[in-house]
């Protein structure tokens, strides 16, 4: 008799215990990471430790698309590629890389924009000439 009352009390327990870990909430909301605005602030940090200065806006942004475009056109049909380049190109240029004017031309080619060597010295120029670089 013991038996089976013990036995029936753990299967009370255990129905119990399984029932209260269920929830109303679908599985994908569980399973959805919440954005973290610490995140932000220290990928924000990063960039800035490397020599990636912040996004610019304004007449700052349209200052750095005149120039981007001075050297090559091109590379300002994408606005948001050709910012992000830059901003990353910044990196190489005060980080001591090698090579600048062949990373830019890397740098700045993608989908059909291609930029030469000598467009991706005068990259760098317009960089360094407007003070862009400088974080």
């Amino acid at each position: 008799m013991r038996i089976r009352t013990a036995t029936a009390a753990a299967a009370v327990l255990i129905t119990t215990l399984v029932g209260c870990s269920a929830t109303d909430e679908p599985t994908e909301a569980k399973a959805k990471p919440t954005p973290s605005s610490k995140a932000s602030v220290d990928t924000e940090a990063a960039e800035k430790a490397v020599g990636i200065p912040a996004k610019p806006t304004g007449a700052k942004r349209v200052e750095l698309l005149r120039a981007l475009a001075a050297a090559n056109p091109d590379v300002v049909k994408d606005e948001d590629k050709a910012i992000d380049a830059a901003r990353n190109q910044c990196s190489a240029l005060t980080g001591g890389a090698q090579k600048l004017d062949w990373l830019a031309s890397q740098r700045f080619s993608y989908g059909d924009v291609t930029t030469t060597e000598a467009q991706g010295k005068q990259i760098n120029e317009a960089l360094k000439g407007l003070g862009f670089c400088k974080v």
